[in-house]
């Protein structure tokens, strides 16, 4: 199975601009709200048209702006699972899943067809149920059924847990994990949840402002996000201005220090970041004095708020995060930091 897409769309003053390949089970789609990723997901779903490129699902042509080519949504046979889930509130959990066989006319087929989806999806005993009598978990597991009921070759997941509170949408995420490998179906989520892309995800396109920064397997995105805007994406607290001293040193101003890192310096770095969790007290390396400027309480770990000796003291301070039973005491003088762990970020 694979995908490449390759767009452009202008909707007002926003133009989205995206050109991505995909081929692993599951490829996500991680930004801010507004930066084009569900528009994308729009387009090769076919509910939006692009101005112009392509868009080719295991060499069919779905479209192609140079060539005429536009399928209609349902000839392109992909499955697309709405944010809200979009649940006909009048209708009943089997009838709400059947209305994805609409052109099947077969009746045993569509009866064998449900039956096999309840039972995937776990839902027998909730047939005649309607949508305002379910659970969220249950509402997008019947969504998912509808869905999947018509053997769509491609999965499109619309910020599929947004609805869901953090205690069942961490129940459902290795459930809707498995399901997905075992439907042997490609899919493309879109999310904003740094933690859900790499819960989910073995690849992983950051989008900002209509266009994808940075691609990749998702932990080597985690690991080298490489644009500051990727940076902020994916978790890292500690983000400063940078500019390059040699091939391998570089200096944070604010901060009054000079960084080794592991790799070369880009010309055009802007900044560097430091993720919470990579400092240690013991560290030799990029090691310096610190003054200890409050701490926050989590349930399994405390973040300890610092800034640097020669720190600005406009500037925000800096975050380690350790578990709960590691914090030290008395606090270090001093915190170091991996040359590897120096994150150079670029715009």
């Amino acid at each position: 199975m694979s995908l490449h897409v390759d767009i452009r769309k202008r909707l007002g003053s926003f133009v989205l601009e995206t050109a991505f390949d995909a081929e692993d089970a599951v490829t996500g789609l991680l930004g801010a709200s507004g930066c084009g990723k569900s528009l994308t997901l729009k387009c090769i779903a076919g509910v939006e048209t692009p101005d112009e490129g392509c868009i080719i699902l295991d060499g069919e042509t779905l479209f192609d702006s140079a060539r005429g080519i536009n399928r209609k949504p349902q000839q392109r046979r992909v499955g697309y699972l709405f944010q809200q889930y979009a649940l006909f509130p009048h209708l009943t959990v089997e009838r709400n899943i059947l209305t994805g066989l609409h052109r099947e006319h077969d009746s045993a087929v569509r009866q064998r067809r449900l039956r096999a989806m309840i039972e995937m999806m776990q839902l027998e005993g909730l047939e005649k149920l309607r949508p305002a009598q379910l659970s969220g978990g249950q509402a997008q597991r019947v969504a998912l059924a509808r869905m999947l009921v018509n053997e769509p070759r491609l999965l499109l997941l619309d910020e599929p847990f947004s609805a869901l509170d953090s205690h069942l949408r961490d129940q459902l995420q290795p459930q809707f994990l498995a399901l997905l490998h075992s439907y042997g179906r490609q899919a493309i989520l879109v999310t904003h949840s740094r933690d859900e892309a790499y819960h989910l995800c073995s690849q992983l396109c950051v989008m900002e402002n209509g266009r994808i920064v940075r691609d990749g397997a998702t932990k080597a995105v985690f690991a080298d996000p490489r644009h500051e805007a990727v940076a902020h994406l994916t978790g890292c607290k500690n983000i400063t201005p940078a500019r390059k001293v040699d091939e391998h040193i570089v200096e944070a101003p604010a901060w009054g220090l000079r960084f080794t890192a592991a790799q070369p310096v880009p010309d055009n770095l802007c900044a560097i970041g430091l993720r919470a969790h990579y400092f240690h007290a013991r560290a030799a390396a990029n090691r310096a004095n610190v003054q200890w400027v409050g701490e926050l309480e989590e349930p399994f770990e405390w973040i300890l708020l610092f800034r640097y000796a020669g720190q600005d003291t406009s500037t925000p301070p800096l975050w380690w995060r350790l578990p709960k039973d590691r914090k030290p005491t008395p606090l270090p003088d001093a915190l170091g930091i991996a040359p590897e762990n120096v994150l150079l970020l670029t715009r």
